[in-house]
């Protein structure tokens, strides 16, 4: 009868947690998605931290036994504190490292503040405006990862709470030196960010020779998406259309890309870094070192597998 009750209660605790949550093995976190159908990473959960629903998703935290704390919006896994540096330097160092003085910089999502916390460290940047739909993303971030969200600190950033696409359309053209979409996947409130009419609305906003950098998907599960996106950044895109990947242990299939783009003007060769970061500069040491990016990786990140240059180098 004890094991009875104890195998009930189990299950009836298993009933209350989010769906994320597996059941087959209780206590861990599986990351199942339509996006990568068949298979599914999953994480030790020590405590739940968080759970609350806001006006576009289901947003968690939660303790992992190996990975620190993490972040999980609408089941899928957007960072945890071990393996962050691999996403947010990346997508921010390989476009503001390849431009000289960048000035003027706008982020699209990117509501935990790991992506104005590594811009942050460009001395030259004088303006950072952020544009995030959703302040729940941005208040739990803040009490669950300050270490990431430390970004919001900096007193050259202005946070617009608000649609992304919209806020572009209002962008006066050639305002930006770069525009940073750090996005979640194409499905739910983040799909418009990989259309045509808004990597329109991107070009606009960029000066001439500005760069964008998107989070785009991965080259082992998505390559349907990427040649997409390539085509269609390489018919609003005058300059460079270049493609990057980094190795991100907690994302699907363990790699995470970039689609890397500059509008006509000043030559951008995006695998070669012009622009090195400060170093010893009083605007990093609050940041803590980098962990993840140096010159060498960013010119490695452009060296892409042989099935996937078939679709993104070599497509006409």
């Amino acid at each position: 009868m004890e094991a009875n009750n104890s195998g009930t209660a189990a299950a009836a605790a298993a009933a209350e947690l989010p769906d994320s949550i597996s059941s087959v093995i209780p206590g861990w976190f599986s990351e199942i998605s339509p996006m990568w159908p068949g298979e599914a990473h999953s994480l030790k959960v020590e405590k739940i931290l968080f759970q609350g629903k806001s006006d576009y998703q289901n947003v968690m935290v939660f303790q992992s036994a190996t990975y620190g704390k993490v972040l999980v919006l609408d089941g899928v896994i957007q960072l945890t504190e071990r393996d962050e540096c691999a996403y947010q330097e990346m997508i921010t160092h390989l476009p503001l490292c390849s431009i000289p003085n960048p000035k003027k910089v706008l982020v699209i999502g990117g509501g935990d503040g790991g992506v104005l916390r590594e811009v942050a460290r460009h001395s030259s940047v004088e303006k950072i405006d952020m544009c995030e739909i959703d302040k729940m993303v941005v208040d739990v971030s803040k009490e669950h990862f300050p270490s990431v969200a430390v970004g919001f600190n900096d007193p050259r950033v202005t946070l617009h709470i608000g649609d992304g696409v919209a806020f572009l359309k209002a962008v006066e053209e050639g305002t930006y030196d770069a525009v940073i979409v750090d996005s979640s996947d194409p499905i739910g409130p983040a799909q418009e960010l990989f259309e045509k009419p808004f990597f329109d609305s991107v070009a606009k906003a960029l000066r001439p020779g500005g760069v964008m950098c998107t989070q785009a998907e991965s080259i082992w599960l998505h390559m349907h998406i990427i040649e997409d996106i390539v085509s269609n950044c390489r018919q609003i895109f005058k300059g460079s259309v270049n493609y990057a990947w980094t190795t991100v242990p907690t994302y699907p299939s363990g790699v995470i890309g970039f689609m890397l783009c500059s509008t006509e003007g000043p030559t951008v060769d995006f695998k070669r870094p012009v622009n090195p970061i400060d170093a010893d500069d009083s605007l990093a040491q609050a940041k803590g070192p980098l962990r993840f990016y140096n010159s060498e990786i960013h010119s490695a990140a452009f060296c892409l597998p042989s099935f996937a240059r078939k679709v993104i180098e070599l497509k006409d």
